[in-house]
């Protein structure tokens, strides 16, 4: 037997179902939002006894919605997240109410997981942005849509608020296919490919039983995806006659683990720096003169930076454009192969 409808804490919301009205409560409702709220997230409301038809509790998500029906809903106060904040800094190109653009250092993580409970770019987000968080999925937490590898450095895009968060999310989805996205990375790397404006098509997969690797795997066999990255060579630095290595740009066409690590990989041309898909040219730095050798050997990391990423502002419609210089890093280790 449903149950008088009661107010909880959080924001109501009254709505009153016109005359073309119909489906289910959860999809009309979600639409009446206008996308504010994702249906999966209603339907959790729904059914945690948040949403009353006529002054009566429902809780079956299924429920047909009829022409006049005056629906309420309280959406509860963003939970606290977990982890917590931690003060780290952060190098922030852009924020507004809606979303935060930013320049990720090298070394940081994105999200919480196994190895990392804390010290994360979540973590640091969540003591920069506080209470302007309005809760991803009931969480008070900043909405990830594409992260970074710890060691590669660059521009992220982070959402504020669900909304934000669903609209950002379809635009990596597309990968620029239809809209305006586009990413774009900076990769040094070992020697010069050829031709110096190229495509590699090669589908990706799990590296045999290191759930952390990715390798080119055939089409079609289990646990691969198709992954495509778009090259084109900036410069090409030489000693005693050889192209020693060169200064990429490279687009996604797809967005995979490790996929331009994997792909460079592939083709001869690993990054340098890459201890998990260049670790056989690690010995190579023994036929470079002493400057670049001594580069190459303290840098720390894949010499990978994303210094390019536009997308449209899921509010006003703005087509936003950032870019970010490489950091001190990386180049001082560029400065070492231009002046050996």
């Amino acid at each position: 037997m449903s149950e008088p409808f009661t107010e909880g804490h959080g924001d109501r919301k009254e709505l009153t179902a016109g005359n073309s009205a119909s489906g289910r409560l959860d999809s009309w409702l979600a639409g009446a939002l206008e996308g504010q709220i994702s249906r999966s997230r209603v339907k959790e409301l729904i059914v945690g006894g948040a949403v009353a038809v006529n002054g009566v509790t429902v809780v079956e998500a299924k429920r047909k919605i009829q022409p006049g029906d005056r629906v309420e809903l309280v959406i509860p106060e963003p939970l606290d997240p977990m982890p917590g904040p931690k003060d780290i800094p952060l190098d922030i190109l852009h924020e507004d109410e809606d979303l935060v653009v930013l320049s990720k250092q090298a070394g940081l993580v994105v999200h919480p997981g196994a190895g990392n409970p804390s010290g994360t770019l979540v973590n640091a987000l969540l003591h920069h942005c506080g209470a302007s968080l309005s809760g991803i999925g009931g969480v008070r937490r900043p909405g990830i849509v594409h992260r970074l590898d710890k060691d590669t450095s660059g521009v992220m895009v982070v959402a504020k608020n669900d909304r934000t968060h669903r609209h950002l999310a379809a635009q990596f989805a597309d990968h620029g296919r239809t809209g305006p996205l586009q990413r774009a990375y900076l990769a040094l790397v070992w020697g010069q490919p050829a031709p110096s404006k190229g495509t590699i098509d090669a589908p990706l997969g799990r590296a045999g039983s290191d759930r952390t690797k990715r390798a080119v795997r055939p089409a079609g066999a289990s646990d691969t995806r198709h992954a495509i990255t778009h090259y084109t060579v900036r410069s090409a630095y030489e000693f005693d006659g050889e192209t020693v290595a060169s200064l990429l740009e490279c687009r996604l066409e797809t967005g995979r683990t490790h996929q331009i690590r994997v792909h460079l990989s592939h083709i001869g041309h690993p990054l340098i720096g890459d201890g998990d898909y260049g670790a056989g040219y690690r010995t190579k730095v023994n036929t470079l003169p002493p400057g670049m050798a001594t580069a190459v050997s303290a840098f720390p990391r894949q010499a990978l930076h994303a210094h390019l990423l536009q997308f449209e502002h899921p509010a006003n419609g703005r087509i936003l454009r950032f870019e970010a210089p490489l950091p001190a890093d990386m180049e001082a280790l560029v400065l070492a192969f231009e002046k050996p």
